[in-house]
């Protein structure tokens, strides 16, 4: 079953939105001077916002359940900090434009690898030659746009 379309408009802005705070987060870098203070500073306040969207639904119970997620689950919050320091690190040194079309390239590779085998939750969708098609086309285009003048 496919989802409602409105939550494909909801995923194109929330990709608008992230293109948008990884260059803030880029800028923020650059006027300080450091990349990596400025990347802190922006996980300290998002972490605080975190906790108060996570405060508007609270349920002591998730402390006593969270013994059940794997340990490797949970460095997925470090992993997200990592990614967003060098991909606000990257922007400047290449532009905005190629840096989101190869993330992008890399993040369709990830997910039909991803779809093709459930991994994660996610549901099986097998790879077809559709599909590879559509993704030689995007990384394709992740080149032109990347390397033409």
């Amino acid at each position: 079953m496919k989802p409602k379309m409105y939550l494909y408009v909801l995923m194109l802005l929330i990709g608008v939105v992230l293109a948008v705070h990884l260059s803030m987060n880029s800028q923020v870098g650059a006027i300080v001077k450091n990349p990596q203070m400025g990347n802190a500073i922006f996980w300290c306040i998002g972490g605080i916002t975190a906790i108060i969207i996570g405060a508007t639904n609270w349920d002591p119970e998730v402390f006593v359940r969270l013994k059940e997620v794997p340990v490797w689950l949970l460095i997925a919050g470090a992993m997200g900090a990592a990614l967003v320091f060098g991909i606000a690190w990257i922007i400047p040194k290449i532009g905005a434009a190629p840096a989101f079309v190869i993330m992008i390239a890399g993040q369709v590779i990830a997910g039909m690898v991803m779809s093709h085998y459930g991994w994660l939750g996610a549901p099986v969708e097998p790879i077809s030659t559709t599909k590879v098609l559509g993704a030689l086309l995007l990384i394709g285009g992740a080149g032109l746009v990347t390397f033409s003048k």
